[in-house]
């Protein structure tokens, strides 16, 4: 392992669709590292509604980098690494849901990362297959003195037998609290997460439209 970030975030948030209670709270375990011969991020969401019972969701996502394996320099105009893909996705009374696919890691200005990942999606309680293209994107600022953060990620899938094609797009905008109780910079940030998703869970006609409200700590 050459580098390893830990975080936990407290999410808060209502109106939710398609579940057991409507209010909600979200405690996500988040992990993301790099390694000899590619990365890992990983991360999984404990749900907490109100009046009803907790639930999880889990996703793992290993990718193998070209440019690593092979020691060559596959950097080229914005794109600074080619990788192989992959995820799995489980969670309470769901089945596995498998990925893979190959992925590009851009080189934008002032971005701690971007990465496009295009997948072929595997759910096994459904027939057949379909797409997905992953997005995630970190983007540290300053205004007025201030530190934020515009961070987050959008899946974009495709029909599945009796699943709908969907988009969930979530992005966040954060503030550096550390820094402004002049304790310790990127480490404790607040603000909002929005999460947009149109058919959500493939359920077609199905739009969540929730702004949460955001604590993340950096271990």
């Amino acid at each position: 392992m050459q580098w390893a970030d830990y975080n936990v975030q407290i999410l808060r948030g209502h109106d939710y669709k398609l579940d057991a209670e409507e209010e909600q709270t979200i405690v996500t375990l988040e992990h993301a590292s790099g390694w000899t011969y590619g990365d890992l991020f990983a991360f999984t969401d404990l749900t907490y509604p109100d009046g009803g019972d907790s639930s999880y969701y889990f996703e793992i996502s290993p990718r193998l980098s070209l440019g690593k394996i092979t020691g060559a320099d596959l950097s080229f105009g914005p794109i600074k690494d080619v990788l192989i893909s992959t995820t799995l996705e489980n969670g309470r009374g769901l089945k596995p849901r498998y990925l893979y696919g190959a992925a590009v890691d851009l080189d934008l200005p002032g971005f701690r990362f971007f990465s496009a990942n295009a997948y072929v999606r595997d759910d096994v309680a459904l027939d057949g297959q379909t797409w997905q293209v992953t997005l995630a994107w970190q983007r540290p600022f300053a205004l007025g003195g201030v530190n934020f953060m515009v961070e987050g990620f959008s899946d974009f899938s495709g029909h599945e037998d009796t699943s709908h094609p969907n988009q969930l797009i979530v992005p966040r905008l954060l503030v550096d609290v550390g820094d402004l109780w002049d304790w310790k910079s990127d480490t404790i940030w607040a603000g909002v997460e929005y999460q947009y998703w149109h058919n959500k869970y493939g359920v077609n006609g199905v739009t969540e439209s929730v702004p949460q409200m955001q604590v993340k700590w950096n271990l």
